[in-house]
Formats: C-alpha cells, structure tokens, sequence
C-alpha cells in the first residue's frame, strides 16, 4: 500500500481540500491492491461545490477578461508540464495504462489548456446585416456553472478536454470523476489553484455515481452538463438535464471500423490499426474494434495481424508493456464474457482468455484477442466491448464496406485505408463518424479536431474550436440608431 492509501484524498471545492463523512478504496488495476483512500462525496459536497463555483463565477470569474482567461489556461499547461513525472505516474497507478502511454496523456492535457488560451480570444461574435436604423451583432456568452462527469479511461485527458474550454470561456466548473479512477482528476484540481485560477473555478468531487454523480445531474444550480461514458448512464444524464431544462454534451461510446482496401499498406497500416485497438487494452470509446476487409486481401491482413497481435506484451503499467490490465474485475469479467460471445459468433486467430502468467496474478488482465470471419449482426460485432478484442469482417464492393461500417448503432471514429483520392473523398462523406482518419488512426485524436457521436455515440462536440461554442451561448444585440432632430 502507498501513502495515500492512509491519508484521504479529499474533495477540492472552493479552492480548499473537503471530506466527506465516509470513503471508499481505489484499487491498482495491475495487482487488484488498494493503493488510495478517497473522500466519498454525496449531495452535501457537491451542493458546495456548486454554490462555490456560483460565488466565484459570479463575482470574479465572468468578469475577466478573455486574455486574463487565456493567461490561466496557459499557466495551467505549464504547471501540469512541471508535474509531468508525478501525473504520469499517478496515471499509471490509477488505470494501469502503460507509463509512456501516461505520459502521453500529461501532455495532452497541458495541450488542451494552451490551446483553448490561443483560441478563446478569437471567440469573436457576428456584427449582423440589419435595417439601415439599427445595429446588430452576437455576443457569446458563457453557460454560468458547468457539471462534467467523467469516465475512467482518461481521467487525464478527458479532464483537460472537458473543463479547458469551459473555464477558457468564463464558466465555472464542478468536477465529478469516476470512483474508479479519481487521482489524477483530483490532483488537477490542486494543480489549478497553483496555475492562478481563482478558488471555486474549478471544483473536483470524487465518489459514486449514483450518490454524487447523481447530485450533479440532478442539481438546479448547474447550467450545462457533459458527460462521457456509457450510453445506458448518457440516458439518465439526460432525463435528469430535462427536468432542470438544462443542455448537455454526451459522448457514449461506440464500435468504431477501419475499411481495408486493396491497396492499404501492410508495413504502414497495420501497425496503426493495432495501436488503435489496444492502447489502454482497448478501453477507449474510439477504439478502432472492427476491421472490414476487402476479400481479397482478407487473408493475408488477418496473417498479419495475428503476427502483430502475438508479438505484444502484457504486463503492468509501470514495466512499460504494449498493454495493460483492464480497470477492475468487473471490467475484466465483461471483456470475457465477450470472448465466449466471439467463439460462437466468428473464428478466433489469436488470444481469447485471461494470461496465465504468474507475474499478473491478482491483476485484470486479458490477452488481446481476434475473432475472424464475424457476422456483422453478431453481439461481438455491434457492441461496445471495451477491451482488446478485435472483429474482422470480409466485404466485396465499397458499397457493402460503407453499409457495414454504418450498420452498427454508434458513430464516433472512423478509419480508411487506400491510396485510392476519390474513393477516400467518396467514403469521407458516406461514413457516419464525427471523425475520419485516411491512411492513418489517432482514437479520439488530436486537440484541435472537432469530437463527438453520431447516433447512439451522442451529439455536442468537445475538443478543436468547436468546444468553446459548446461552453458558451449565443445573444442577440440590437440597438435602435435615431439621428438627432433637425436644428431650427
């Protein structure tokens, strides 16, 4: 056990460290041990957080200016570079991710924050075409307090992906992350008060969905919620938006394809599509999970894959593997449910039950696995399995390879491999994904593009310009222009 198995991490709210009354254990996903403490936050805690965020929104935070803003967000991405060793770590403790894959996610986070300090001081309004006796134009506006709840996958990133853009626009934030995996998140909030954001901008309550996750939703004082995770807990968030009439951004998951064509790449390509499907053993809402494949090439990519596939290391995260364990036991549990799912539905090629190495005992881990030759209606095929667990599909003509990318209920990423311009231009525009990767994949990548479902995936966009418009409202202004009376 560490240290901060026997201190508490509490809650950040108004800028000062809260308990709670009771707390809850989080567990390294690489050895099944308790490893921290954590304030178990409920209605209580969260109406503080709300009511400090209010108190700072209204009398401090709306008031700066958008390069006084901006000077905080960038502040912010230096700080998280200058803890950059701490926070991966952490990371790596907390979800057991590979650390080269935390400390990718260090620095995305600090990228977030330095690019919504550039880009909010261009959120410009319009000046409007009106009659010749008034003057139109927009303002944009911030919400007031923002509600984000976010998953355990990405607490790093998803964390700086969510609240940049809504503090980088004037709103206040309350911070609710998953009981699986807060410390990085809570450490975030630590880490904003050193970067001079005023206490209350930004606060973090850890604890259970259903009691603080719950609160927050439900709360009448939050003006916008975002939420990322699974689409059954997206339909709560949103009944409980509608009652407060209150708007939401939600991102649920999805069943992302790569089209494979017969000019695609194999010492390019595959390699890509791999690293899209186990990065964070496959715990990632745009995990490239399907593969369509011309037939023609079928055989010989499903070859090289398993080639690739078998050349992985598991291991914990601190060893630097290729992949490591799934966030919990009940996580581990589902994955292979899915496997037998997967044995009845396709052929499997490689993987499909849990390592039996003894150095992993006690962790969760699953091997990465491929099934062959899946039905495109089979389970193992249109859901989200949220593992390491790879479907390859055959189709013959483009047509069929866009029928069945589409032919699942989510929409969130998409990849396409051919040299082929107008058939890649021609895809682009038939494949149902807020994002489309040609000759290249980056799950959920890059800061600056535009992220967010189609269908069951969700709708509202983070990440890119797109977000700040998200953390924002629009306003009309007209003013009457009356010339002065005629002297004499």
């Amino acid at each position: 056990m560490t240290d901060r198995h026997h201190v508490v991490q509490e809650a950040v709210i108004g800028g000062k460290r809260v308990g709670a009354p009771e707390s809850f254990e989080v567990l390294d996903p690489s050895t099944g041990q308790p490893c921290a403490l954590v304030a178990r936050c409920g209605a209580e805690q969260v109406d503080q957080a709300v009511a400090a965020a209010r108190e700072t929104f209204e009398t401090v935070w709306r008031h700066r200016s958008a390069a006084d803003r901006a000077t905080a967000c960038r502040r912010m991405a230096e700080v998280l570079l200058a803890h950059r060793d701490e926070l991966a770590e952490l990371e790596t403790l907390d979800t057991g991710k590979p650390i080269s894959q935390a400390y990718v996610d260090v620095d995305a986070a600090a990228r977030y924050f330095d690019f919504y300090a550039g880009t909010v001081q261009a959120l410009f309004g319009d000046t409007l075409l009106a009659q010749q006796d008034l003057i139109a134009y927009t303002l944009r506006e911030p919400h007031g307090v923002c509600g984000h709840i976010i998953p355990w996958n990405y607490p790093l990133q998803v964390t700086a992906r969510t609240v940049a853009p809504a503090l980088a626009a004037g709103n206040c934030c309350v911070l609710k992350p998953a009981e699986d995996a807060p410390l990085t998140a809570l450490r975030i909030g630590e880490l904003a008060l050193e970067a001079g954001f005023p206490p209350g901008a930004l606060n973090v309550v850890p604890g259970y969905g259903e009691e603080a996750g719950a609160a927050l939703a439900d709360h009448t004082g939050i003006d916008h919620l975002a939420f990322t995770g699974s689409r059954e807990v997206g339909q709560l968030i949103m009944t409980k938006a509608a009652a407060n009439i209150v708007p939401v951004t939600l991102e649920l998951g999805g069943k992302s394809p790569h089209l494979v064509f017969p000019d695609y790449d194999p010492a390019h390509d595959v390699p890509l599509m791999v690293r899209s499907i186990v990065e964070h053993a496959g715990q990632n809402c745009s995990a490239g999970s399907r593969v369509l494949v011309h037939e023609s090439v079928h055989a010989g990519l499903v070859e090289e894959l398993a080639r690739v596939f078998g050349a992985l290391r598991i291991g914990r995260g601190g060893t630097d593997p290729d992949l490591g364990p799934l966030i919990s036991a009940r996580q581990r549990d589902r994955v292979l449910a899915y496997l037998e799912l997967g044995r009845q539905a396709g052929r499997l090629v490689t993987g499909g039950a849990a390592p039996d190495d003894p150095e992993l005992a006690g962790g969760f881990f699953v091997q990465p696995t491929i099934f062959d030759d899946v039905p495109p209606d089979s389970r193992i095929a249109q859901e989200e399995v949220f593992g390491p667990v790879l479907s390859v599909t055959p189709f013959s003509t483009p047509h069929e390879a866009v029928a069945l990318a589409n032919g699942t209920p989510y929409g969130l990423s998409a990849g396409v491999w051919t040299r082929d311009l107008p058939l890649a231009h021609w895809l682009t525009r038939e494949l149902r994904a807020s994002q489309v990767f040609v000759n290249n994949y980056s799950a959920a990548g890059g800061v600056e593009l535009p992220f967010g479902g189609y269908k069951l995936s969700g709708f509202g966009r983070e990440k890119g310009f797109e977000a700040l418009r998200e953390y924002t409202r629009c306003k009309a202004v007209a003013i009457a222009v009356q010339p002065p009376p005629v002297a004499g």
